[in-house]
């Protein structure tokens, strides 16, 4: 409602960003305080969800208990608040929770020529919209990213010079290039806590997989060593291998280019990480594969050309529940979010009918797994102007 909004200024007469809380103690004890609901959470782990019902009235397809509601549409003002009109083409996302018991869901906008960047969309701690925002402006492309340990989003810009921004969810403090982490077709970043580095996609057919390496402890991305992955066969089993890109930049050639031998992953798109192991996927062979960050093993969790199962095509997005369900988002195909469990078992989680020229994209967890935020990035229209960012919730079985 408008007269809950959420007022920015107020939080900054504060005195105490979220970055600063978060170093004092009293943001991370309430994002430790939110993962422990995780473990009741309706999404904590969806083995066992149903079969997909009739459509809603939104023209969703979801389980039994499940619901869905709209949030937020391309061109229009979330929750009628004055201030931001949702962007076009809403792409990556992630949530973020915040001190007040609510939470952040940051989305960018795959808009071409600097018309890019990210919004955001404040909830209240019942899930109220209370606010929605800008926190980058003026970049091109802004397709996938991720979300790291100490509460920024990295937005990753997909054309041949792209970059990788970080960007305060709150919207307080300004966004920073960070071109240590290479100039290229970006598409979606993870960070891995447990090795000190980043692993990043690109979304190209002879794209490669890269690791940055940060000279000083994270979370300090202003300087550091950019690799490409190679493959080698040992018994059997493919492990990575990283070889040095010489010129991060590519000021006089493209970074894969530089590197003779380096593997190559056919479009490379969303990446998470869970349990030391980070789950990739790429289009062009509709595969998701599985780097053990420990042994450095690389695996295929999912082929559609082998798979028993072969429902999801056009893989995309990547999250993973608190139980290690990896949720895959389609890009287009029939618009699904397909969750693979650790038993290998290939389930819909849900489905938009009428939407056949989008696709799903930015899907993420609120902070304690009650929620799922994802948007259909052209709406059924089938253009920039027709996204539509959605909320799933579990109302129970009657």
């Amino acid at each position: 409602m408008i007269q809950q909004q959420y007022n920015r200024r107020n939080f900054l007469r504060m005195g105490l960003t979220g970055a600063s809380l978060f170093a004092a103690g009293g943001l991370l004890r309430h994002r430790q305080a939110m993962a422990s609901e995780a473990d009741t959470g309706a999404f904590y782990s969806l083995n066992n969800i149903g079969d997909l019902l009739a459509p809603d009235v939104n023209g969703v397809r979801l389980p039994p208990g499940f619901k869905s509601r709209i949030v937020a549409r391309s061109g229009e003002a979330p929750a009628g608040l004055p201030g931001y009109i949702w962007h076009d083409s809403p792409d990556g996302g992630a949530t973020f929770a915040t001190d007040d018991g609510g939470w952040v869901y940051v989305s960018n906008s795959e808009v071409r020529s600097n018309g890019g960047g990210v919004g955001a969309i404040r909830f209240d701690a019942s899930g109220e919209v209370i606010d929605a925002y800008r926190i980058l402006d003026n970049t091109s492309v802004n397709c996938a990213g991720g979300a790291t340990p100490w509460g920024s989003w990295l937005s990753c810009e997909e054309f041949p010079r792209g970059q990788v921004y970080e960007c305060d969810p709150m919207g307080i403090k300004p966004a920073v290039v960070r071109p240590a982490l290479g100039t290229f077709r970006h598409e979606a970043v993870a960070v891995d806590t447990l090795n000190q580095c980043l692993y990043l996609t690109e979304d190209l057919p002879d794209g490669g997989f890269y690791r940055f390496r940060p000279d000083k402890p994270l979370p300090d991305l202003s300087s550091g060593a950019l690799e490409i992955a190679s493959v080698v066969e040992t018994d059997g089993s493919s492990f990575i291998e990283w070889l040095a890109v010489p010129d991060p930049l590519a000021m006089r050639q493209d970074a894969r280019k530089q590197v003779l031998g380096y593997k190559v992953f056919s479009g490379g798109e969303g990446i998470a990480i869970y349990d030391n192991n980070a789950y990739f996927t790429t289009k062009h062979d509709n595969r998701v594969w599985c780097y053990d960050v420990v042994s450095q093993q690389l695996t295929i969790v999912y082929d559609i050309a082998t798979s028993n199962t072969p429902i999801l095509q056009g893989v995309d997005n990547v999250i993973i529940t608190a139980s290690g369900d990896v949720l895959i988002a389609e890009d287009g195909d029939d618009m699904q979010l397909v969750v693979l469990t650790p038993d290998e078992r290939v389930i819909p989680l849900l489905q938009i009918i009428g939407h056949d020229l989008s696709e799903i994209t930015g899907p993420a967890f609120d902070p304690s797994y009650q929620r799922l935020y994802f948007s259909s990035q052209r709406g059924s229209l089938g253009n920039s102007s027709g996204g539509i960012t959605y909320e799933i919730s579990y109302v129970g079985v009657t």
